[in-house]
């Protein structure tokens, strides 16, 4: 192992300390349970904020995850914490769904059936009972997966709808969030999917479930990625037809590494030589978004033929991955002088050296992004991930 990689799994080791540390110290909402629904970019704790599910799953999945790693009883015991909040208040007894939010006190709040809220919450379970054992929480995770596949999936042209009321009616707005497409299918939903279905096939090797997974990968495959582009597209209708929209830089990459793991689970050969294919392109597709500092702009208006002139936290972090990744599928040295590069504009533009965490993100000029460090949307999932990704392809070269 060289000093230098080393020396990365070592920096990588001592920040996923420090962001765990972040979300023990501030986030634990010890008034009303659970966990905070926001911090903002000054630090200041919404004690009153609405609480998302997808941060709660996030979280479990992230302390769960790092406890394997770490044995830090500290990090078990939030993964039972964020387990139980959200088994007792964002899981619906009534409907067998996850509500979107609730209120500062645990009350249900947009009850709507989000695909994407849904999938975060089986990986989070399914991550959970890899530490647990607890037949409850494989149980909620099966009957979570089993409600996608009864309302969410298309039977006629495949894939899965997006969102529904709480009773699994139709909804007029589907969207995750304002900037958003209407639209019936997403990328964004289809990749978290995959994932969740994977992560839950670890711990339940069900057949039925391994044939549902590389039948999404061939949706996927399918639809959502540009062969010839290497990027991905992002919205379509429910018969397949594309709404077009921006480049995601961020989703490019993330997509390139996680859509090959998920392909790994089903041990399918054919499935798993055509996705490190995919790997590759979709990498080298990212790179036209890599800034001369090693930051990754957000986003690529093909119309304007312009940046979204921010790096925000989140595409940065699957950069890491993504790159890592493509190093070790080829030996490109390439591939790792981008981690490297990458790595050091994180460390001098995107973690608090004040507070800990990683801010939002910084304008073209370096100035910070002034949104959450906590909330509906900031988490310490992407970073958490790439700290513990990099630290096992490492380890386990």
């Amino acid at each position: 192992m060289t000093y230098e990689i080393e020396q990365l799994r070592k920096e990588m080791t001592a920040e996923l300390d420090a962001i765990l540390l972040y979300w023990e110290k501030q986030a634990v909402d010890n008034v009303n349970g659970g966990f905070l629904g926001q911090i903002d970019c000054n630090e200041i704790k919404i004690t009153d904020s609405e609480k998302g599910s997808v941060l709660n799953a996030r979280i479990l999945w992230t302390f769960a995850a790092a406890y394997q790693n770490t044995k830090n009883k500290v990090h078990q015991a939030l993964a039972e914490r964020a387990f139980h909040y959200l088994a007792n208040t964002f899981y619906d007894p009534e409907f067998g769904g996850i509500f979107w939010s609730v209120d500062h006190l645990g009350h249900p709040k947009d009850t709507k059936n989000q695909i994407y809220a849904i999938a975060f919450a089986i990986y989070g379970l399914s991550e959970y009972y890899a530490i647990s054992d607890d037949p409850k929480t494989l149980e909620m995770a099966i009957c979570l997966y089993e409600k996608i596949q009864k309302y969410s999936y298309d039977p006629i042209n495949k894939g899965y709808l997006e969102a529904f009321t709480r009773d699994w009616k139709p909804l007029d707005d589907l969207r995750l969030s304002d900037k958003d497409a209407n639209e019936k299918k997403t990328m964004n939903t289809h990749l978290h999917i995959i994932e969740a279905y994977a992560n839950l096939y670890k711990i339940w090797p069900d057949a039925d479930l391994k044939n549902i997974i590389t039948e999404l990968l061939e949706t996927i495959e399918t639809h959502f990625i540009n062969t010839k582009t290497g990027h991905l597209k992002l919205f379509f209708d429910e018969q397949w037809k594309e709404r077009p929209d921006v480049i995601s830089y961020g989703h490019d990459i993330e997509a390139a590494w996680l859509l090959l793991q998920c392909a790994e689970v089903t041990q399918d050969e054919k499935l798993i030589s055509r996705f490190r294919d995919y790997a590759i392109l979709m990498t080298d597709a990212t790179k036209e978004g890599i800034d001369s500092d090693g930051g990754l702009w957000y986003e690529f208006d093909p119309e304007t033929k312009t940046f979204v002139a921010e790096k925000h936290w989140w595409p940065q972090a699957e950069l890491l991955i993504g790159f890592y990744n493509a190093w070790q599928l080829t030996r490109n040295k390439s591939y790792l002088d981008v981690v490297f590069t990458n790595w050091a504009f994180i460390k001098n533009h995107i973690i608090d050296s004040k507070n800990s965490e990683w801010i939002w993100g910084v304008y073209e000029d370096y100035s910070p992004i002034l949104k959450d460090k906590a909330g509906f949307w900031k988490c310490p999932y992407h970073n958490g991930r790439a700290c513990l990704e990099l630290i096992h392809r490492i380890e386990n070269p």
